[in-house]
């Protein structure tokens, strides 16, 4: 799926994932993704070497170039932020997106051995980077998260966290899997330690990469046990059951948090549950 050492010519034709800072590189009059020749881009053209396929829709090469924080002067384009384009694109492109983004942050974040220190280089036989000293080797961090969707008879619980504050949205729970856990151990104790309540039933129901940073979401349905609603103000600021027909702001359904939410509104309004699809 990763492929290093990619040669281009002026007319290779390709979706160009080009990374500046922590946003992507954009034409000014289209809203999709940079579909351009290799000869069109000249202020990419010091980057040739550095040039990664991260993946490839319908016989179309998707090339990534990180570019760090050079600054782009050429009015044909503009920058938008990453996270912003994975709500823009479609659905086919989310994938590749997010793996662009996780592959330059892994070398950005791995120039330097965490072992000894030395300098790192590239291997060019797989997605790695190896201490030209100590000979470690690393490869792109993955972090498991679980993400679950809890209802309570016809009901919805919803939180808003500190970073969705200034959006005014809600969502469900999230959050890392901790060394030594299951990933239903995590669900229990995340619940519990953001909202104060058990929950049973538990059912799995799909994944997502997320590269905020490197996450892996994978999500969970699950009832509520016992307890009441209790919230530390800091890391989840607001958390209700809420009814289908008074919904806060929530998040789109591109997203599994967005996809958890309206498998659980359907669940609720047909009172039963309800077989999960998986995807692709």
């Amino acid at each position: 799926m990763i492929e290093q050492n990619i040669s281009v010519t002026s007319d290779t034709k390709a979706i160009w994932l080009i990374i500046n800072g922590d946003k992507i590189i954009q034409k000014v009059d289209s809203s999709e993704l940079l579909f351009s020749t290799w000869g069109a881009l000249d202020f990419a053209h010091e980057y040739q070497d550095q040039i990664i396929q991260v993946g490839n829709q319908q016989n179309i090469p998707c090339l990534l170039i990180d570019m760090g924080s050079e600054q782009i002067r050429d009015d044909k384009y503009t920058l938008v932020t990453i996270r912003t384009l994975l709500f823009q694109i479609d659905n086919a492109f989310f994938s590749i997106l997010s793996r662009a983004w996780q592959v330059a942050l892994f070398i950005r974040t791995h120039r330097f051995c965490g072992q000894c220190g030395s300098a790192m280089q590239q291997i060019d036989w797989e997605m790695a980077l190896q201490c030209s000293r100590c000979q470690h080797r690393c490869y792109p961090r993955i972090s498991p998260c679980i993400i679950v969707s809890i209802r309570h008879n016809d009901t919805i619980l919803l939180a808003q966290g500190k970073p969705q504050r200034a959006r005014n949205l809600f969502s469900t729970l999230a959050g890392f899997v901790e060394s030594g856990e299951t990933l239903e151990q995590a669900v229990h104790r995340e619940v519990f330690e953001e909202v104060g309540i058990k929950v049973k039933n538990l059912r799995y129901f799909s994944s997502q990469p997320w590269p905020f940073p490197h996450s892996l979401m994978m999500g969970f349905l699950a009832d509520f046990d016992s307890g009441d609603i209790r919230v530390d103000g800091k890391e989840i600021l607001q958390a209700e059951w809420f009814e289908p027909k008074a919904l806060p702001n929530i998040p789109p359904t591109d997203s599994i948090s967005g996809q958890l939410i309206q498998h659980t509104l359907k669940e609720i309004e047909h009172d039963t549950e309800l077989l999960i699809s998986q995807g692709s």
